[in-house]
């Protein structure tokens, strides 16, 4: 119930630059769910990095349900940026920060926002649905700005649809992966195998696995 009330209390404020899109209002519930379970709700002053924030719907949504925490979006389409800051704008609990530009591809050092940022300064980092519509250079990326921001002891949450151990499943996670690639070849769903590579990569590891509403998961990674 206050989940709903807090999301009301958003959508009522509602900014003419705020986006909207059906995919992130369908799963915005069950990932503040899986979420909160996993976070600090009590300590004060603690921070976590968004990255690929999109419109910022994840934002507006989780943030008034974590007010101990700061939320910082970036994201590397700047057109999304007005609504991103709509969302911030809203929040009732006025703990969104304007986004900044980041290109995950690039070393955290070689971010324009880089001077904003502070290595192993944050208690959390979250993405949602980005690694199977970008180049694998992305996820690359993803998982070495992890290594580099996160403190030890902290945790990445990506959330979206996974292969685990070269197996993809059901059948519509199949289609949806093999859409995606005729879209553009460089797309695709990512194995869960090849992610751990990465993470071991970067001083992180798998710590837990959330099964989600239509196929998809909820993945922990521990910073080491």
């Amino acid at each position: 119930m206050r989940h709903r009330l807090l999301r009301l209390l958003c959508t009522s404020r509602f900014s003419a630059a705020k986006r909207t899109h059906p995919s992130a209002d369908r799963n915005s519930g069950p990932i503040a769910e899986a979420l909160l379970a996993q976070v600090d709700r009590t300590r004060k002053d603690m921070h976590l990095l968004e990255i690929a924030s999109g419109s910022g719907q994840h934002a507006g949504h989780l943030a008034p349900l974590l007010p101990n925490i700061s939320f910082q979006p970036t994201e590397v389409d700047r057109s999304m940026f007005a609504s991103i800051a709509g969302y911030a704008k809203d929040c009732p609990s006025g703990n969104i920060r304007e986004p900044l530009h980041v290109d995950i591809t690039q070393e955290p050092g070689q971010w324009e926002a880089s001077s904003a940022l502070r290595p192993g300064g944050y208690d959390y980092l979250f993405n949602s649905n980005m690694m199977h519509i970008s180049p694998w250079e992305c996820s690359v990326g993803l998982f070495r700005a992890a290594g580099q921001l996160l403190r030890p002891g902290g945790r990445m949450f990506t959330y979206g649809p996974y292969a685990q151990d070269g197996q993809l499943q059901p059948q519509s996670n199949v289609s949806f992966d093999a859409g995606l690639r005729r879209s553009n070849p460089a797309w695709g769903v990512r194995d869960i195998r090849d992610l751990k590579e990465l993470a071991r990569g970067n001083g992180l590891e798998l710590e837990r696995m959330v099964e989600m509403p239509s196929n998809n998961k909820f993945l922990t990674w521990l910073k080491l």
